[in-house]
């Protein structure tokens, strides 16, 4: 597989530093979930519902939070937002192993609200420092450093829950969090383009980039994120059912193995794809993993899906970054991370539902299902809308 798009793109200034502060940066933010819930269940003595209540809490806050930060580093730039994200991120992570269960519901929606904002931050900053020719193979590079970090920070976050405590996990991610953001500060990396002429007068009105296009790209970000977490939880229902669950750690990363090769070969193609034909292809071939009843055979049936993982994240996040102008690119990219967050909110508790319902497999077939009809139905709703501004134009002129 040809490498140059990627010597290319690490070739052009700021591109190699972003990419390093960025997965380390990554790295504790992916472990915080994990080390939260552990800490909940561990420490507090609490059920799973709590710990699920307070990642609710969480994701709440992200989701809002999201295009309100991206909308604040389009009007005063990058450094006050860090600065302010990496204190208020220290804050909850210091003091939340001290506050107890009522503490951390009542203080959970801030954390999430005023989190970090490393994914928007560095997309919108390989926007700006890559050519958009060259934006495919730097946005499959993101999906494969986010992939990276999930890979790495969820299990290092578990080896210290369980080798030490929950709190020491949780002041390990928060000081980690602020190493991030003190790198991010220093690193200050664009978020314009050198050539960018951004105008002097009034933002452009949201109606002028949000259109249905963009919808049906957030959709489409929503929806494959929807299926990945919820086959995350398909995988452990199939397995702990098939008495194989210790084989976990095998298979997700064989599966996060092939996301990460798919986002290699996405990135040196000499196109691109539309996002909402991937994720249509990705919940497609999510279905069929539910006639897997072995560990081995889970393994290699969620390979064509994985394939498909980090480009239809990549395609999202480049479809963005084309359809709105560089003066509102910070609140478009917080609108696409609340909406990976929200399909990631989504995505367990309807693959949940299947597996009460009908069985582990039937996970699977929910999420995979749900894809491939919001893809259909976005696509159609596109499609339309298309449609009804030609034949308006047509009629105007």
């Amino acid at each position: 597989m040809p490498i140059e798009p990627y010597r290319r793109l690490f070739a052009l200034p700021g591109v190699r530093p972003l990419v390093v502060v960025t997965l380390l940066a990554r790295t504790p933010i992916a472990a915080g979930p994990m080390v939260l819930n552990l800490h909940v269940l561990q420490d507090l003595g609490q059920s799973y519902t709590w710990a699920a209540v307070v990642s609710v809490a969480v994701t709440i806050g992200l989701a809002v939070g999201s295009p309100l930060l991206g909308r604040m580093v389009d009007s005063v730039g990058l450094r006050p937002v860090i600065l302010m994200t990496t204190v208020v991120e220290g804050v909850f992570w210091f003091a939340s192993p001290w506050l107890g269960l009522t503490g951390l519901l009542a203080t959970a929606v801030f954390g999430g609200l005023f989190a970090l904002p490393v994914h928007s931050i560095s997309r919108q900053a390989m926007a700006a420092l890559v050519p958009e020719a060259q934006r495919r193979t730097a946005f499959s590079l993101d999906s494969m450093v986010v992939e990276a970090a999930f890979m790495v920070g969820p299990a290092l976050g578990v080896v210290v829950v369980t080798g030490l405590s929950g709190q020491v996990a949780m002041i390990g991610v928060g000081s980690c969090i602020v190493l991030a953001g003190i790198g991010l500060y220093l690193l200050n990396p664009a978020t314009r383009s050198s050539t960018s002429e951004v105008a002097t007068g009034p933002r452009p009105p949201r109606s002028s980039w949000l259109t249905t296009r963009m919808l049906a790209v957030l959709a489409a970000s929503a929806g494959a994120v929807l299926v990945l977490s919820g086959s995350d939880l398909a995988i452990v229902g199939v397995l702990r059912e098939a008495g194989q669950l210790p084989w976990t750690s095998a298979v997700i990363p064989i599966w996060c193995l092939a996301s990460l090769i798919g986002g290699f070969v996405y990135g040196a193609m000499r196109r691109s794809y539309p996002s909402l034909v991937l994720m249509g292809l990705l919940g497609l071939c999510t279905i069929p993993v539910a006639f897997a009843d072995q560990w081995w055979l889970l393994g290699l049936m969620l390979i064509p899906a994985g394939l498909l993982c980090a480009p239809t994240i990549a395609a999202t996040s480049e479809e963005v970054s084309r359809l709105t102008p560089e003066s509102v690119r910070g609140e478009a990219l917080g609108l696409h991370g609340s909406a990976l967050t929200a399909g990631s909110a989504l995505g367990a508790p309807l693959a949940g539902l299947a597996i009460d319902l009908a069985g582990p497999p039937w996970g699977f077939v929910a999420v995979g299902g749900a894809g491939l009809l919001s893809a259909i139905v976005a696509w159609t709703l596109f499609r339309a809308s298309a449609n009804r501004a030609a034949a308006k134009a047509e009629t105007a002129s």
